[in-house]
């Protein structure tokens, strides 16, 4: 009966260690806002993130003063008055696909998911829940989500002056290819 149990233990470790885990350092997030007066539109392309299909864990670091804006203006305005990127460098996600079961990593599909955890911004956490794509091709995974994100949620504050340029709500767009770590 030891014997069985311990065989039992090493084969579920050893299935564990089978599946790898994916990382990429170019993904990319952008976001989009949208107001009469003008369109925000910023996107990073160095995005650090990395999935683990054995436990569901999903982690995201971004440096801030990596988002491209269209005018350098808007950038700079960006990083000086509304995030504060000296001050607050990165933002981060740390959570887990929520219906993990339902995604086969090792058959090619696409998948929907929900996603649950942490994003800190402007030295602000806050839990969130999206909803998202996991598309298994061989061994590249690509995971997309399109969320909302309330600026005042994360202590981002409009001045008065440009309200009307500036939308309370962005569209935040995440588009991953991850590959197996090695």
């Amino acid at each position: 009966m030891k014997t069985t149990l311990l065989s039992l233990a090493l084969l579920i470790a050893l299935t564990n260690f089978a599946q790898p885990v994916y990382m990429t350092r170019t993904g990319q997030i952008s976001f989009y806002s949208k107001t009469p007066m003008e369109n925000i539109d910023a996107i990073n392309n160095e995005v650090t993130s990395m999935i683990n299909p054995a436990t569901g864990e999903l982690v995201f670091a971004i440096l801030i003063k990596s988002f491209r804006f269209e005018r350098a203006l808007m950038e700079e305005h960006f990083n000086e008055n509304y995030m504060e990127s000296d001050k607050f460098p990165k933002a981060t996600f740390s959570g887990k696909i929520s219906n993990l079961g339902n995604i086969d990593f090792t058959k090619n599909g696409n998948y929907p998911t929900r996603v649950e955890g942490e994003l800190t911004i402007h030295g602000v956490k806050k839990v969130i829940t999206s909803p998202g794509i996991i598309n298994i091709s061989g061994d590249k995974v690509t995971a997309t989500s399109t969320f909302p994100l309330h600026l005042a949620d994360f202590n981002i504050t409009i001045p008065s002056l440009v309200a009307d340029k500036i939308s309370e709500t962005v569209e935040v767009k995440v588009n991953c290819e991850y590959q197996p770590k090695k």
